[in-house]
């Protein structure tokens, strides 16, 4: 009877490899997996983020001119109500996220009279937000490329980012991220209780 040969060096050893090939590859998608999920809980895009900036607390920025419908805009006119700023982009995914949401809200706070929304566009070509608003609807005022110098007085970090204007004219909150009608409706309906 013949005993089974004992395994060479050169097979224990491409064993060995292969299992520490496994191990990191292992590790590697089980990080990665840690990193989505701190992401998501975490990320810029939770919508319910709200940080401070240079603006909150001051002064809302000047902004005054024509939207890309043509109209004449001028935030100042928009004093003894509430304002949402938004900042955003076509080519931004939780912009597009968001767009049905502030959609709902402009349609619920046009009835109601008793908060205004603007858009401010970064990174992007007036002609492909005109076609987004065509698309996806929406008639609030919009701020072409040319007033996205804005952005900086507001103390923008990317977009989307939504500030909050009292209506005394004061910057009270900026949200990173996506909004959503209800966060919005939560944190006006906070201030004025």
């Amino acid at each position: 009877m013949n005993l089974p040969e004992e395994p060479r060096n050169e097979e224990l050893l491409t064993v060995s490899r292969r299992a520490s090939q496994i191990r990191a590859v292992a590790t590697v998608v089980g990080l990665s997996m840690v990193a989505a999920v701190a992401l998501i809980a975490f990320g810029r895009s939770d919508g319910d983020s709200a940080e401070a900036s240079r603006a909150v607390g001051k002064i809302v920025p000047e902004l005054q001119g024509t939207t890309l419908a043509g109209e004449p805009f001028d935030i100042d006119a928009l004093r003894g109500r509430w304002v949402v700023v938004n900042l955003f982009a076509t080519w931004c995914v939780p912009c597009q996220v968001e767009h049905p949401e502030l959609v709902a809200f402009d349609e619920e706070h046009r009835r109601l009279g008793d908060v205004s929304l603007v858009s401010v566009v970064f990174g992007d070509e007036d002609d492909d937000v005109r076609a987004f608003f065509a698309e996806r609807g929406g008639s609030w005022p919009v701020m072409g490329q040319d007033y996205s110098s804005v952005i900086i007085d507001f103390g923008a970090t990317g977009v989307p980012e939504t500030f909050l204007v009292a209506p005394n004219g004061i910057v009270v909150e900026r949200i990173l991220g996506g909004v959503t009608r209800d966060g919005l409706n939560r944190l006006i309906d906070g201030y004025r209780n």
